[in-house]
């Protein structure tokens, strides 16, 4: 009698490892999936912050303006 409670606490044991193995290799994989199309997410905008600083690094500077030759007018105050 002791021997068949033996067996079934055994058998317990080998049949939870395995289901407990299985439900870990499952949720892990769905997490690795996420991280994985998180990690594409964040190259690619790593690479377009790469492309937008050289960019603006090389680009070319304004032609000044030319000045005006405006002179203001003197205005009487009073008379």
């Amino acid at each position: 009698m002791d021997i068949t409670i033996i067996g079934w606490v055994w058998l317990g044991i080998v049949i939870g490892t395995l289901i407990g193995i299985t439900v870990v290799s499952i949720l892990s994989n769905s997490k690795q999936a996420e991280l994985e199309s998180e990690n594409l997410h964040l190259i690619f905008v790593r690479d377009s912050l790469k492309e937008e600083i050289f960019r603006l690094e090389n680009q070319s500077k304004p032609k000044p303006r030319k000045r005006r030759n405006i002179r203001a007018k003197k205005v009487k105050i009073g008379k």
